[in-house]
């Protein structure tokens, strides 16, 4: 619905049109991931997604059904429908068959995900409110300041002669507050109230127009006529509207009846208002906007009872439509700043330490800056740098990775700098070294205190001044990247021994990063445990449904040293030799098993008794099958390979050959 306005704009001139600020729509879908990553379409008419190339928009990935969805423009709205896809079509993270789209919705088809944005065009020309100066011939004016309203002043309704209008108009807000207390979007909030304001009293039209701080300047009005509907303009006196934003009172305007056919000739063109209820909407101190109602026939006449319940409604309305706003605004804002953000990483935890950890990368990585990436051994501190580099501007140039322990000083110089024909007897031709592979990119020296003093002196020498000569060469080649250095020793401790120049630290130490130890945010354990299992399960074709509570607690009491890295080599161990649906405590590297500790004596009589079972049911199904471990397997519905890690790890062998010889 478009919007369009009638206000003075000279003397000689009794009413102006104004455009109110209302938007036509050029709708566009950016994909932010998937294949079309980059991608930007425009929506009009009808559009269709899927894996067929009869699509619109054709998305080649196997997660995507052939005709997954599609987007519709009905009723000056957009809707998104799910044709029943394999994997379902999700708005803001939710499944939805059908839904109507607002700006700065994201939509996830398969392993894309787009968003859905809105661009202003000029506004348009027609209105469903036109704001005019002609007064009612003849007014007769009621006023009501903020402390003369009853409902809003509990104080006041003892004094109200009628109870049974009372307990109605009570009833009546009482219905209003509960039907628009949980609605977040504006328009409909308008919508509904406004509904509701006709349900109770007697209008023939209707308009709720809101204000952005200037009286001048109407946002967003929704206006309907009892009979024509909202396709019609509404007339709404704007002498009136003014009045009651400026001086934030509510007013009653009925028309003497002796004077009701007095017209002008421009209102006799139109059926003209004979009552007028106008209140404003005062939310914390502030007016934004008013309720506007009318009557053209003149046995309908406006009471201050009718007035009265109008304030109360806007008293609860301006609230509901303050916080539908608030949250509007939160929500644009949150979603524009995931939108551009869109941090890509693949590092996994929930916990505040981790949070912390995503926030700094965020901020770090659109800057050209040196970071130095601390650490234990195990805490992912390359996938950190491949964070950083992933969320930079160099994202599309080379990430180059170097680990500075793994070669001896000669190898190390040749694979970083590179090396001329010649330069030593196995150089038979020119090699380019990753600081050249990296150009535009960035590289990343792991390990980087390992490095030869030598080797450093000749780094130092690249950082200060971003050009290097290859070995055996004797041309400086410059150099157009991003260093990224991770350790797990102290270099500054090295320093001090002088086993590391205090001058390159300082170069690396522009920007620092600490990863914390998996000990520190223990609370990520399960979820990486998850991860790897579910990582492992796939590459072995194992169906495994989860970790065992008993296992999950022997991942929680371990400290581990050796952190990510190790978490992970133990969740492959136990999708490889495990047999059953979950991951078992026996299915852990025995160190964990070891080292966990029974927190209490419920918990140490608990694990006691289970194994004690298990090793019953092994023994007697040994008895029965004759010492066969191919038997007792089947007897128990273990695998043998199982059956003989249990025994192993319960320390059942003497017993059972004891029990075999007897």
């Amino acid at each position: 619905m478009a919007l369009e306005y009638c206000l003075p704009i000279r003397p000689v001139c009794r009413r102006r049109r104004l455009v109110a600020r209302s938007r036509a729509v050029q709708p566009k879908l950016a994909a932010l991931s998937g294949p079309l990553r980059k991608s930007e379409f425009q929506v009009g008419g009808i559009l269709s997604i899927g894996r067929n190339s009869s699509n619109s928009i054709c998305i080649e990935d196997a997660s995507v059904s052939p005709s997954h969805c599609r987007i519709d423009y009905n009723n000056e709205r957009f809707f998104i429908t799910d044709l029943d896809s394999g994997s379902g079509t999700f708005v803001n993270g939710i499944p939805v068959k059908e839904r109507v789209l607002a700006s700065g919705d994201q939509i996830a088809v398969g392993n894309s995900l787009f968003l859905f944005q809105l661009e202003d065009s000029p506004a348009s020309a027609s209105s469903p409110v036109e704001l005019d100066e002609n007064p009612l011939a003849g007014g007769q004016m009621q006023q009501l300041r903020p402390d003369e309203l009853l409902y809003l002043h509990p104080e006041s309704l003892v004094a109200l002669p009628q109870p049974a209008r009372l307990a109605r108009a009570l009833g009546t807000l009482l219905k209003i507050s509960t039907a628009i207390g949980s609605i977040r979007d504006v328009e409909s909030l308008q919508w509904q109230l406004l509904g509701m304001i006709f349900d109770v009293i007697p209008a023939e039209r209707g308009a709720i127009l809101l204000v952005d701080g200037n009286a001048e300047e109407i946002s967003s009005p929704v206006a309907w006529d009892r009979v024509a509907g909202p396709d019609h303009p509404v007339h709404v006196n704007r002498g009136l509207t003014r009045r009651a934003i400026e001086e934030s009172i509510s007013i009653l305007e009925n028309q003497s009846p002796e004077l009701a056919s007095a017209e002008s000739r421009e209102t006799a063109q139109r059926k003209a208002a004979h009552s007028l209820l106008c209140v404003p909407l005062i939310a914390a101190g502030q007016v934004l906007g008013v309720i506007y109602l009318d009557s053209c026939n003149s046995a309908t006449v406006f009471t201050k009872d009718d007035l009265q319940l109008l304030a109360a409604i806007a008293g609860l309305a301006a609230i509901a439509i303050e916080n539908a706003r608030q949250f509007e605004r939160l929500d644009i804002e949150n979603r524009q700043l995931r939108a551009e953000v869109s941090l890509q990483h693949d590092m996994i935890g929930r916990s505040p330490r981790m949070r912390a950890v995503y926030q700094f990368i965020e901020r770090v990585a659109p800057s050209d800056s040196t970071v130095l990436i601390q650490g234990e051994s195990g805490t992912g501190k390359e996938l950190a740098a491949r964070a950083i580099h992933k969320n930079s501007p160099r994202k599309d140039q080379p990430f180059v990775a170097l680990n500075c322990a793994a070669l001896t000083e000669t190898l190390l110089e040749s694979e970083l700098f590179g090396h001329e024909k010649g330069a030593f007897t196995s150089a038979i031709c020119q090699k380019k070294g990753l600081l050249e592979v990296a150009e535009g990119g960035s590289v990343f020296l792991d390990e980087v205190g390992e490095l030869p003093l030598t080797l450093q002196a000749k780094l130092l020498r690249v950082l200060q001044e971003r050009e290097f000569v290859r070995v055996g060469g004797t041309r400086s080649i410059k150099l157009n990247v991003r260093f990224l250095a991770a350790t797990n020793k102290d270099l500054q401790k090295a320093v001090r021994e002088e086993k590391f120049r205090a001058d390159l630290f300082h170069r690396l130490n522009v920007i620092s990063l600490t990863l914390p130890a998996l000990r520190e945010h223990p609370e990520d354990i399960p979820l990486l445990a998850e991860h790897f299992a579910a990582r492992y399960a796939q590459k072995c074709n194992r169906n495994v449904r989860g970790i065992a509570p008993e296992a999950r607690s022997c991942l929680m009491q371990y400290d581990w040293p050796g952190n990510i890295r190790e978490l992970e080599n133990a969740m492959e161990r136990a999708v490889v030799i495990g047999t059953a649906e979950f991951i078992l405590p026996e299915d852990l590297p025995e160190t964990l098993l070891d080292a966990a500790p029974l927190s209490s004596s419920a918990a140490a009589k608990y694990h006691e008794a289970l194994r004690n079972l298990k090793k019953q049911l092994i023994v007697s199904a040994f008895e029965q099958s004759g010492g066969s471990f191919t038997e007792a397997a089947k007897l128990l519905g273990l695998h043998a390979n199982y059956l003989h890690r249990l025994i192993r790890n319960l320390d059942l062998r003497v017993a059972l050959k004891k029990n075999a010889k007897a």
